[in-house]
């Protein structure tokens, strides 16, 4: 759990590396993301006041972008695309193949804090599709037997 002044420290580092405008805001929001692993509320307020961002549209942008999140996430965010080409190319017949090798639906984080699923729209690979994203790295033309491959070698620790 994070301290207020752990919080603080990090927002104010957001801040000199990238300013106080506008521009600002979405490397702000993704820097304090990725180091606490979540905008916590404490977070967010701080940002708001600091940048004269009313709460309001700091959340309607957080809730805008899927790399954001005001909940905590897993250790691996796993996304899993739900746009038409994937599901043309078998994405249906994997989806639930995901789910339950990982034992979540959508948007739901692991009880062990390691996973987090997530249904996203086209990340711009349709050409592998179905295709999913662990964390940075995507994995396309995507099977039923490929997606425990995948997996088993994060749960062992070679990713």
């Amino acid at each position: 759990m994070e301290t207020t002044k752990n919080v603080t420290a990090v927002v104010q580092t957001a801040i000199e590396r990238h300013g106080t405008t506008r521009d600002a805001l979405i490397p702000i929001l993704t820097e304090v993301n990725d180091t606490l692993g979540y905008l916590t509320p404490a977070a967010m307020t701080e940002i708001s006041q600091l940048l004269h961002v009313p709460g309001s549209q700091l959340y309607e942008t957080v809730s805008f972008y899927r790399m954001l999140s005001t909940k905590p996430r897993g250790q691996h965010v796993v996304q899993f695309c739900e746009s038409a080409p994937c599901h043309v190319m078998g994405g249906r017949k994997i989806w639930p193949v995901l789910k339950e090798a990982l034992g979540l639906e959508a948007g739901e984080t692991s009880a062990d804090g390691r996973w987090t699923l997530l249904a996203i729209s086209c990340p711009g690979v349709c050409g592998v599709g179905p295709v999913m994203m662990i964390d940075d790295e995507v994995y396309g033309n995507l099977t039923p037997e490929r997606i425990r491959e995948i997996l088993a070698l994060y749960e062992q620790g070679g990713v």
